[in-house]
């Protein structure tokens, strides 16, 4: 038998062990460098010349070689993979070569997750990440046709369970791990979900509605009825429900893109009288800080190129158009509810509900003032009711 001299080879000598510092030493470019930067207070010849401590020499015991290879073996290539898996063998990976990197995008998909809510509807919650900020921003994606590009484009390495987990899947997933009778019961029900990529979306019938809605701890959580934020998501999602499909992009830019700490500042003054245009500048903000970048980012991805987006605020159409592919078909107005029923001329059987989620209506003279400055100074496009004017 013979063998390949470097599974023979003796192991490399320590006497030839060198410290890293005297390399740097050796080094030719070292010298001129570091005289620059350093000031010596040894001489580099006598630091060469010094004894290097040497590391205690080790026996190999020659007489240990490998074994030889069975003849079973003699038919199996002995080339290596350059991938080395550590996935288990039922779940390959589903892609051995790199995908196009998402270093040029502004945003992209980590995750979704299917939510269900207490009408018996759902949606599916993705969550994005992006260039701009350190915040995550999230997307209520209503429907099936909407899909997240960034979301299903295979990565590196991931296995079939990788993809579930983030939510890179079409059709719903099916209760793998219950107890024994039910699983036996979902063994012989045929799979409602797929991993497999597509690079093409269902075909949607008409421009989707979208929401591109800024976070509104106040408004949402805090039962505030300073602004009608609470209102209007609630209504979004009302809409989208009712049509079977649309988007509510929801950036974290909490009080017009200040954040949560001066928003409060910011109340403190309005009870003062100031307006919230001019809290804002007294406390050296503009009077809407608020960018569109990430929400253009997230609607390209989604693949929604012709959107209905729910605004009075016209600076929001036009950011969202602005130097993107992103047209805006259709405004759809959002009327604050107290307001409606004064046009209506159904004020009196206005019923006032509270709540973070589902049929959240507000009134009173504060939100009056704050919706009234809006039209007045940030060109909001609603119509203040005659008998308030």
């Amino acid at each position: 038998m013979t063998y390949d001299i470097s599974m023979t080879q003796a192991a490399p000598s320590q006497d030839a062990y060198i410290p890293r510092n005297a390399i740097d030493h050796m080094n030719p470019f070292f010298h001129k460098s570091h005289a620059h930067t350093h000031t010596h207070t040894h001489s580099h010849k006598d630091f060469l010349q010094t004894p290097i401590p040497r590391r205690p020499s080790v026996q190999i015991d020659a007489s240990v070689r490998p074994s030889a290879p069975s003849p079973a073996d003699s038919t199996i290539s002995t080339a290596s993979t350059a991938v080395s898996y550590t996935t288990p063998p039922a779940t390959p990976p589903l892609a051995q070569t790199p995908t196009k990197s998402i270093a040029d995008a502004v945003a992209w998909c980590t995750a979704r997750a299917r939510i269900p809510t207490p009408d018996g509807s759902e949606y599916f919650l993705h969550i994005y990440e992006n260039i701009k900020d350190k915040k995550e921003h999230l997307a209520f994606v209503f429907g099936d046709a909407i899909r997240s590009q960034s979301l299903d484009r295979v990565q590196w390495n991931e296995t079939e369970l990788d993809r579930v987990k983030r939510g890179a899947y079409t059709g719903r997933l099916r209760n793998t791990v219950s107890d024994n009778e039910q699983a036996a019961l979902d063994a012989n029900t045929p799979s409602a979900y797929s991993t497999g990529v597509t690079d093409q979306q269902q075909a949607l019938t008409s421009a989707p509605l979208v929401r591109i809605h800024s976070e509104c701890f106040t408004g949402e959580i805090g039962h505030s009825a300073r602004c009608d934020c609470g209102e209007q998501l609630d209504e979004a999602i009302r809409l989208m429900k009712e049509a079977g499909s649309g988007v509510v992009v929801y950036l974290r830019q909490e009080g017009r893109g200040i954040g949560l700490g001066e928003k409060i500042k910011a109340y403190n003054l309005q009870d003062l009288g100031y307006d919230t245009v001019m809290a804002n500048l007294m406390l050296n903000h503009g009077a809407d800080e608020r960018t569109y970048e990430v929400a253009q980012a997230i609607l390209e991805d989604l693949g929604l190129n012709e959107i209905r987006l729910l605004t009075n605020n016209p600076d929001k159409i036009e950011q969202v158009e602005k130097d993107s592919e992103i047209k805006v078909v259709e405004r759809v107005p959002m009327m604050p509810k107290s307001w409606e029923a004064i046009v209506q001329g159904t004020e009196a059987e206005f019923v006032v509900r509270e709540g973070a989620v589902q049929d959240k209506v507000v009134k009173g003279k504060e939100l009056d003032k704050y919706l009234k400055v809006k039209v007045e100074r940030m060109r909001h496009m609603i119509s203040i009711p005659s008998a308030m004017a």
